[in-house]
């Protein structure tokens, strides 16, 4: 019987790994197709403009180099995950300087300054930074992945650590933020209306995500201080998994806000430029590709993990929420 479970499960995980190899082939054409058709077709950077963007590079690739020399040395690879809310405060504040802080990229850097602090913080209280900048959590689903047949040379783990987790993830964050290129590209529109409507949407996605978490930081830190209380868990702790206030209107709100967040910052360079595609557009769609690998990865860790799991993917939308 353990055997044909073990079998069950190895299926399962053999069907995530073809789902993130597909993912990462929809991210690599992405990457590349996006970028460059816009990039021939749009309009072409100036001396201050690809002057910020070869900074901001150099920037990204430093910082990836570290998280892969750090990751190796230390084993833990979830570097990437510490410096994933404070890089982009780096990357957009630069541009702005070049900018000369002129208004519209103030309020974006404001903007991800605020994201970013929320960030960090509902990252701290999961033991992710320590005085030892290396050590700290590391996200689970790693460990999952590091189990399976197809990583246990260590070399292979390392090119996976080095192309996709430090390179990859790093490129996609640097892109994300990219939309101030573009402003900085256009600076004489005038701030309008839309500028300031987006601007609190954007904050209001920043609010959104923030209930989120800590709607998901309390139920999971009681739920563990019952179980290491020894206490049996009863009603909403028995199922493992939280399904109430914003978590009953979707199964990831703060990956939802997460997402909705960059594809409004990303709205501010269409409004500077007067384009509704220009090649800065390809930092928020490999993020909403990439969130959707790591949600359906982490789901099918869940659903193995709790029983009741599987109804909730049936009866609750997994991004959008649903208020009817």
């Amino acid at each position: 019987m353990q055997s044909v479970i073990d079998g069950n499960l190895s299926a399962k995980y053999q069907v995530v790994i073809m789902n993130i190899i597909a993912t990462a082939v929809v991210l690599l054409t992405t990457l590349l197709a996006v970028p460059l058709f816009s990039w021939f077709f749009g309009t072409p950077l100036g001396t201050t403009e690809m002057a910020a963007l070869e900074t901001v590079v150099y920037m990204m690739l430093g910082v990836a180099l570290l998280c892969f020399v750090v990751g190796e040395l230390t084993n833990n690879v979830s570097q990437v995950d510490k410096v994933w809310s404070l890089v982009p405060i780096a990357y957009v504040w630069t541009v702005t300087d070049y900018g000369d802080y002129a208004p519209r990229l103030v309020i974006m850097a404001v903007l991800v300054t605020l994201w970013g602090a929320r960030l960090t913080y509902n990252f701290s209280r999961h033991g992710a930074y320590q005085l030892k900048f290396w050590g700290g959590h590391e996200d689970y689903r790693w460990e999952i992945l590091r189990q399976r047949p197809e990583f246990q040379k260590r070399w292979v783990w390392s090119l996976f650590n080095f192309g996709f987790i430090c390179t990859y993830q790093n490129t996609v964050i640097l892109l994300f933020t990219l939309p101030t290129i573009v402003v900085l590209q256009n600076p004489d529109t005038p701030l309008g209306l839309w500028d300031y409507v987006l601007a609190g949407l954007l904050f209001g996605l920043i609010v959104f995500e923030t209930i989120a978490d800590n709607q998901q930081w309390s139920y999971q830190t009681a739920k563990y201080a019952k179980i290491n209380a020894g206490e049996a868990l009863e009603g909403d702790y028995k199922k493992g998994f939280l399904d109430k206030g914003l978590w009953a209107l979707c199964r990831h709100p703060n990956y939802f806000a997460e997402q909705s967040i960059w594809v409004c910052f990303y709205f501010f360079s269409v409004i500077a430029s007067g384009e509704w595609f220009n090649w800065s557009i390809a930092g928020c769609l490999l993020l909403v590709v990439l969130f959707r690998s790591s949600s359906s990865f982490s789901e099918e860790v869940s659903a193995e993990k709790y029983s009741l799991y599987t109804n909730y993917q049936k009866t609750v939308p997994r991004f959008f929420p649903k208020f009817w």
